[in-house]
C-alpha cells in the first residue's frame, strides 16, 4: 500500500467535492448530542476538528481542546453496520386486488452511492465479517448486497485509542490494512493518502496532493505503533472457544447476570452482531401487508422463543449465549472470533461490563 501523496488539511474539502462529483452522498463523523456519529457531510468544517473522546466502562464523554486534528478520537456508538445491515428493512410486500388476487413484491433498497469518511480498522474488520454472513453464505442477501455495492470507504488510521480499545490484541487495528478505497493517516498539517482499490486510485488522482516530505511516513508509523502500545485491555491468548464451551456452568455467568440489564446495548453498538427478527405489518385497510426485518438481540426474550417456549429464559443464559457465540462458535462459522476489539460494548454498557474482564475470568477459573 504505497503512499500516493500528502493532502493539506485545508484541502480536505477537495476530497468531499471529488466524491460528490463522482455521484457519492458523503457521510462523515460529526458531533451530535454529546457523541461523535455519522451524518450527511456537506463541508469539511463539519468534521469534529479538535474533539477528543474519553471512554471507560459505562462512560463516554467528549471534549474540545482546539487541536487541528479531526480524527483524534477512537470511535462513537456507530460503526458501518447501519449503512449496510439496516435497522429496519421491508423484505416483501403482499397486496390484495379487488378480485381477491394476491401479488407479492420483494423491494430492493436503493440508497444511492455513499462515501463514508472516517472508517476505522476495527470497523473494516467487522465489515468483512458482515460480508461473510450476508454475501458469502449459501444465499446472498439482496438488501445488504445492494448497499454494499454502492459503498466507497475512506479509512483513517487510529492514532488515539480509547481506554476501552483492544483491537491490537485481536489483530484488527489500529492500522487500516484492507477493505478501504482510500486510507488517510492524520498528521499535524494534513493527511498521508494511499489508495486501496481501483476506485480509490481514480479519486486520488483528482486530489491536490503534495509530495511526501522525508520522515513523515516514519512519524505516522510511530503514531500507529504508539496507539497499539497504549492499549491496556486485551482478550486472553488461550483457546477461547474450548475454554468458554468447557465452562458453561462456571459461577461467573451468574455473577455477571446479576449486573447485566439485558438491555441489548452491547449488541446494538457491536459492529459485527447481526441478529434480527421478522414480523408482518398489515395495513389498516386490509389490502396490503409488509414483511419486515428489524434488528434484534440475543438478550431479548423473543429471540429464543420457539413454539411458545423461551429457550433462554434468564439473563445468565442470554449473556452466556452472546459471549460463547461471539468469542467461540464464530470460529466454526467464519474462521475467526466475532470480536474486533473496538470496545464499544464496554463503553456503552450502562453498568460497565467489560468483555475482556469476563473472558479473562472465565479463562482463569475452570470448574465447568
Amino acid at each position: 500500500m504505497a503512499t500516493a501523496g500528502f493532502l493539506l488539511r485545508e484541502h480536505v474539502q477537495n476530497l468531499l467535492d471529488a466524491l460528490t462529483a463522482e455521484g457519492y452522498h458523503c457521510v462523515g463523523p460529526q458531533v451530535r448530542e454529546g457523541a461523535i456519529v455519522y451524518d450527511t457531510l456537506h463541508q469539511a468544517a463539519e468534521l469534529p476538528w479538535g474533539w477528543h473522546d474519553e471512554q471507560g466502562p459505562g462512560r463516554y464523554r467528549l471534549d474540545c481542546d482546539g487541536s487541528p486534528r479531526g480524527f483524534a478520537w477512537a470511535n462513537g456508538p456507530q460503526a458501518l453496520k447501519p449503512f449496510l445491515f439496516a435497522p429496519v428493512d421491508t423484505l416483501t410486500i403482499a397486496r390484495r386486488a379487488a378480485d381477491g388476487a394476491l401479488s407479492f413484491e420483494a423491494p430492493v433498497p436503493h440508497r444511492g452511492a455513499t462515501a463514508i469518511i472516517g472508517a476505522r480498522a476495527c470497523d473494516l474488520a467487522a465489515l468483512q465479517l458482515q460480508d461473510r454472513h450476508f454475501l458469502q453464505g449459501l444465499v446472498s442477501d439482496p438488501h445488504y448486497a445492494a448497499r454494499r455495492a454502492d459503498l466507497f470507504l475512506v479509512a483513517v488510521h487510529c492514532s488515539h485509542p480509547a481506554a476501552t480499545c483492544f483491537c491490537a490484541s485481536t489483530g484488527d487495528g489500529p492500522r487500516a490494512q484492507q477493505g478501504f478505497d482510500i486510507a488517510l493517516g492524520e498528521m499535524e498539517r494534513g493527511f498521508l493518502v494511499s489508495a486501496g482499490s481501483a476506485a480509490g486510485e481514480g479519486l486520488v488522482g483528482r486530489l491536490p496532493l503534495r509530495a511526501v516530505e522525508a520522515g513523515l511516513e516514519d512519524v505516522l508509523d510511530a503514531d500507529i505503533a504508539a496507539a497499539a502500545a497504549a492499549q491496556q485491555r486485551s482478550l486472553p491468548a488461550c483457546d477461547l472457544r474450548a475454554t468458554l464451551f468447557g465452562n458453561l456452568h462456571h459461577p461467573r455467568w451468574e455473577e455477571t447476570a446479576g449486573r447485566c440489564l439485558s438491555c441489548g446495548n452491547c449488541t446494538a453498538v457491536c459492529p459485527s452482531c447481526f441478529c434480527y427478527a421478522e414480523s408482518d405489518e398489515p395495513a389498516l385497510d386490509g389490502l396490503s401487508s409488509e414483511h419486515t426485518r428489524r434488528w434484534d438481540s440475543c438478550f431479548t426474550r423473543g429471540h429464543s422463543a420457539i413454539h411458545g417456549i423461551v429457550i433462554r429464559a434468564d439473563t445468565r443464559q442470554r449473556y452466556r449465549q452472546w459471549l460463547t457465540h461471539k468469542l467461540g462458535s464464530w470460529h466454526d462459522q467464519y474462521g475467526r472470533s466475532g470480536c474486533v476489539g473496538c470496545g464499544r460494548c464496554i463503553s456503552w454498557c450502562p453498568v460497565g461490563i467489560d468483555i475482556t474482564e469476563e473472558a479473562a475470568a472465565l479463562c482463569g477459573r475452570d470448574d465447568g
